[in-house]
Formats: structure tokens, sequence, C-alpha cells
């Protein structure tokens, strides 16, 4: 049995929204490098609002002792109508593709205890490509969509809203996401692969909004497991959603990622959320581009996976924030053209911030873990080929660069003796492997890590460290003090301030 940090799922509302971890507050504040506060986020699985105890004007009731009686209902109603839900459990028809398939417009209100139950026997609740849905107050649990689908908007169908909902104990992924897509207030706990797999057919996904929910225990089955390199789990995946506002959500004690941000995502801002006691890093960047990420409190994450590398005797920098072949790009569009890490509080994680680049990993290349992708610069994969790759612009357009990331006014606080851990733990990184393959590849050898370490304008500044804090450049058998990491030819994190021990009572 894997052990697994469950220290704060449990707290009172009030530890939820006051500890920050940083007991010393006001002295952080005039510190060079000092955080914001941290974020007020309440939980809300357990909690969500009730909804409408009758039924609205005009609303058609659905009745709870007729099986499949809000598929037939939808059915036979026009578009537009508003659907309400009667107290207690609904349920389809006992067929796995029995579904509600929604009409454009439709809303479907829960009464309070409203649930509709997949009974492990249905695949989906709500199908098809209908624009404008909105799905209120209602629990939508037990469903058994197969791998990488989901349960609730299974086609990411445009313009859904979904408020006040609880979507758990569901296999694969409790929610898709289309574009315009707003979650909000909802509990996304407990589903066997993803609280929700923002990914689209055609990789259309514009304005997505999460904002406020509870995203937690997610990922039961254990994926990354079953099926070793899948890069298939966490509390949300995005995959190629181009602007994202991800804010005042509680990520937490998912089996995996909290938030991973999966291939030629755009334009996100990530900001006023809590993640913690994720298995696996808080935040993944992933083969993307240019973002905001201010003013989350982020502890206790990678507790899991990260002793587990280091048990192994693995000695990559498993990091708390993972920017991975990702950086700022001004030719794309985006409300930024830099990846900003500011003003967060990172505590007592395995780690802190790793910047990487695969050498290997390019548009074309059999290390491309996204295969047939390339990046939004390059959009013709077979442009990526020899000659051409290997001279301008392509030499540069056809890999995903981790360039333009600043972080900067951050606390960073490590307490080896919460964490538990006494080596390859509180390390900063930025680094590349040496390039091999395949034999065309013009990025072989140490080329990358140069560029990563000293030419892609990556910069660490004005922080606040309290503990052990160490550092990895160019490669993970590089580590610096921190007199060699302020030092040249690295010359990172001017203006910040260090302590050796994580300071203030407990």
């Amino acid at each position: 049995m894997t052990w697994r940090p469950r220290v704060w799922a449990a707290a009172p509302l009030a530890l939820v929204l006051l500890a920050t971890g940083c007991e010393d507050e006001t002295d952080a504040r005039r510190e060079p490098g000092a955080a914001a506060p941290a974020p007020l986020v309440a939980r809300v699985c357990g909690e969500t609002a009730s909804g409408p105890a009758k039924p609205p004007a005009g609303a058609v009731t659905v009745d709870p002792a007729v099986v499949g009686d809000l598929a037939a209902k939808t059915g036979s109603s026009p578009p537009g109508t508003v659907f309400w839900l009667r107290e207690g459990t609904h349920r389809l028809e006992p067929d796995r593709y029995a579904q509600v398939v929604p009409k454009e417009g439709n809303a479907y209100l829960g009464a309070p205890g409203a649930v509709l139950d997949g009974r492990k026997t249905n695949q989906y609740a709500f199908g098809g490509t209908a624009r404008d849905v909105a799905i209120r107050h209602l629990t939508v649990q037990r469903f058994v969509a197969p791998h990488n689908e989901g349960v609730v908007n299974h086609d990411s169908a445009d313009g859904w809203v979904i408020e006040h909902a609880t979507i758990q104990h569901n296999s694969g992924a409790g929610l898709m996401a289309g574009a315009r897509q707003r979650v909000r207030a909802s509990c996304l706990r407990d589903n066997g692969q993803y609280g929700m797999n923002a990914y689209q057919a055609g990789d259309s996904i514009r304005g997505l909004v999460v904002e406020g929910n509870e995203i937690t225990g997610n990922n039961t089955g254990d994926w990354e497991r079953r099926r070793p390199g899948c890069g298939c789990t966490g509390g949300v995946k995005f995959w190629a959603v181009n602007g994202a506002d991800i804010r005042g959500n509680w990520v937490h004690d998912n089996r995996g990622a909290g938030l991973w941000a999966d291939n030629n995502n755009n334009d996100f801002r990530i900001e006023d959320n809590v993640l913690e006691a994720n298995d696996g890093a808080a935040l993944m960047y992933e083969t993307s581009y240019n973002a905001v990420i201010r003013n989350n409190t982020i502890r206790r994450n990678n507790w899991v996976e990260g002793r587990r590398s280091a048990d192994r005797g693995d000695d990559f920098p498993y990091a708390t924030i993972y920017v991975s072949e990702s950086g700022g790009e001004p030719r794309i569009p985006a409300r930024t053209d830099k990846i900003e890490i500011y003003r967060n509080v990172l505590e007592d994680n395995w780690s802190g911030i790793t910047l990487w680049e695969n050498a290997d990993r390019f548009c074309n290349s059999p290390a491309n873990t996204s295969t047939g992708e390339c990046t939004l610069l390059v959009p013709d994969t077979d442009r990526c080929e020899r000659p051409g790759i290997a001279t301008p612009p392509l030499y540069d357009d056809c890999r995903w660069k981790t360039q333009r990331v600043d972080i900067h006014h951050n606390r960073f606080v490590l307490d080896t003796s919460v964490v538990m851990c006494t080596v390859e733990c509180g390390r900063m990184a930025v680094l590349a492997n040496y390039g091999t393959y395949p034999d065309w590849s013009p990025y072989k050898g140490e080329r990358v890590a140069e560029a990563i370490t000293g030419k892609q304008r990556n910069r660490w500044h004005d922080n606040t460290y309290r503990g052990p804090w160490s550092f990895v450049v160019h490669d993970p058998s590089r580590a610096l003090d921190v007199t060699q990491w302020q030092g040249m030819p690295y010359r990172q994190d001017e203006g910040s301030s260090f302590a050796p021990r994580a300071g203030g009572p407990r």
C-alpha cells in the first residue's frame, strides 16, 4: 500500500482558509521576494449549495421513480427546456450506452438530494454536441466511461456550464470540456482517471474557466502504474487549450499531478489556487506556451512520487512546479509573452521548480511522446526533417523551448523534518539531457543544455528561501550551492534572500 499524505484533507474549514504555512507572514511582506498571502479557498465537496426545492416556472419535472425519465423527457422536449430533477436517485435505462442527449440551451437543475446514478452500468451521463447546456446542483456518480473518455459532456460540446455539481466515483474522467466551458463551485472527486479531461477533437477549446472547485482524490485507477509513462492522470488534464483561467480551486490529494497542461496549451492564468498533498507535481506545464502562475499556495506535494524516485536512485529533480519544454513565445497571441511564476507560497513540497527540456523531443522525432503533434509555430510536421531542420527558422521552431520563464517574488519553505527527506529533495533546477537521437537530429550533445541554462532567458530573482535548498543546472550531475547558483556564470536569484532553516513556530 502506498503511503499518502492526508494532513490537510480533514482539516476544519477555518484551517483550509487560513493556514498558509508562513507563520511570520507580516515579516515576509517586508522581505525581498516575499509572496502574497494565501488565497481563501473553501471546501466544496460535501457542502455544495442546495438546488431549488421547487421547480422553476416552466420547468419540466423529472421523476426519480421512473427509470429513464430524464432521457425520455429530454428527447421529447424542445431546445432550451429547463428540467428540474426531484429529490432522489435518478437512473437511466440499463444499457451501457443509455445517456441523456441534451438539446441546445437545455438546463438541468437538481433539487436538494437529486442524484443521477449510473449504477456501474451506464458509460455516459450527458453526451451529444448541443451547445450551451447547463448542469447545476446535481450529483452525477458511478458511471463507467472508458479510459480517456468522460461522463459529463462526453462529446466535448461547447459552451457548457457546470455549477454547484458533484461529479464523483466514476470511471474515466468525471467531466470533459469544450470551448467556452465554465466549471464553477463544483466537486470533482474520486474519479477513476481525471476529475476533468479538457480535450476536444480538433484542438479547438478556447476560453475555458475552472473556478472555485474542489478537485480531489482523482485517478483512483492509478493509471500511471497500469500503463507506465502514459501521461494520462491527474486532477485535471488540459490538452491544446487556448486561453484558460484556473482560479480559486482547491486541488488536493490526487494520485498523480494536481493540474497538468500537456501539449500546445497557450495563454493560461493559474491563480489564487490551493494545491496540496497531490502524489505528484502540483502543476505540470508541458510542451506549451505563455502562462501566468501567481498567488497560489502550494504545499506538501510530490511526497509520494518524489520519495519513490529517490528510493530507486533517480537523480532527476522531480518538481512541484514542472515546466517541461514550455516557454514564452511572443509570436503566439496571448495575455503574456512569457511564463511568469510569481507571488506563490511553496511550503514543504518535495522540491521546488524545475525547468526542463528533452533534447531528443521535438517535432518529427521518435522521442516526441505527443505522437504526430508539432509545435504551434510549425503545424506541418513533415517540414521538421533534414536538411531544413538544421537551419533557421526550423532549428528553433521545430522544438518546444523552455524559454522566457521569469520566477520572482515567491516564498520557498522546506522543513526536512516535515517532508522527512534527507536526499534528493529541496531542489530548483534548469537543465536538459544530452541529445543522442535520432541520428539526423540537429540537437545532439550539449546544445540544448547550454541553451536552456544560459541562452533562453530563464531567470530566478527576488525570491525568499527558508531551508536547505540546492540547485541543479545544465544536467542532473551539476549540483550547486547558493553561492555557485548566484555566482558566475549562472547569476540566478539576484535580490533573493536565503536562510538555512525554515523559520517560525509550528
